[in-house]
């Protein structure tokens, strides 16, 4: 099958973890603290309607630009970047450095490149901590293959952080800079939505477990920006998970059959 990526590239061997799943959540509350980012991409009136088919859509997207042939890859972003030609409108009141009536457009190359570092950021984090740690060359190749991704949405080269380094300056402008602000729409639905999912009652220990882990993993200053309770104390959060990833990373995953260990894309 002619595929943008093989099983050595660091988009598969990264996205085949089960693991990986966590960054799902972080990456999402990433996004919604960029108020262009959340207005356009996440709070639309269309993407309200049914968010976690939204969620479903996305997961889809990711598995066949990583897993299936360019053939699909080109047909299911050419969809993607005609729904997101259709969605602008401006701000509706002030947030953050931005006045009300903000233009903001869902192919915005800037809004487009903070959802993109948001996946990448989180993909690096959370494998790093519950698989294996990635040296330097190996994330300097994830981030090769993910300018591939950004491409397919829209993306021109001029767009992307060239190098590894270069993403990594871009990290330090956004987390430092006065352009990330939790609106109060993302301190209360985009929060909900992430966090509290339609599932079963048994499952909802799960759910919290994976709740406790999303906040720890979030960079401190967008986890400060939602507001989250401080109990346990944010030290504390940040022991417990890096107690758990490590148990994952030695003991856990080593062991795991493929079937429970992979995604299905991966083991097919």
């Amino acid at each position: 099958m002619d595929s943008y990526f093989d099983d050595r590239s660091m988009m598969r061997v990264i996205h085949r973890e089960r693991a990986v799943a966590l960054s799902g959540p972080r990456a999402l509350l990433m996004q919604a603290a960029h108020p262009l980012a959340v207005a356009g991409l996440l709070a639309h009136s269309d993407a309200l309607d049914a968010p976690y088919d939204r969620l479903a859509r996305t997961a889809e997207v990711m598995s066949t630009i990583g897993f299936g042939s360019r053939v699909e890859a080109n047909r299911i972003t050419r969809r993607v970047r005609g729904m997101h030609r259709k969605v602008s409108g401006t701000l509706d009141q002030p947030t953050g450095r931005y006045p009300a009536g903000t233009p903001y457009r869902a192919d915005d190359p800037e809004l487009l490149l903070w959802v993109l570092f948001t996946l990448v950021d989180s993909g690096i984090d959370v494998y790093s901590r519950y698989v294996r740690s990635l040296d330097r060359d190996e994330r300097a190749a994830y981030w090769q293959d993910y300018k591939i991704v950004g491409r397919l949405f829209g993306l021109a080269d001029s767009d992307l952080p060239d190098t590894l380094a270069d993403l990594e300056d871009y990290r330090n402008e956004m987390f430092t800079g006065d352009t990330l602000h939790v609106s109060d729409w993302a301190r209360t639905t985009a929060r909900r939505i992430v966090m509290e999912p339609p599932v079963p009652l048994w499952a909802r220990p799960l759910l919290e477990a994976a709740n406790f882990t999303t906040i720890a993993l979030l960079p401190d200053r967008i986890r400060e920006m939602y507001g989250f309770l401080p109990l346990p104390p944010v030290p504390v959060r940040k022991l417990a998970v890096a107690g758990g990833a490590e148990y994952a990373k030695r003991l856990l995953i080593p062991l795991l059959p493929d079937r429970l260990r992979l995604v299905p894309a991966a083991r097919a």
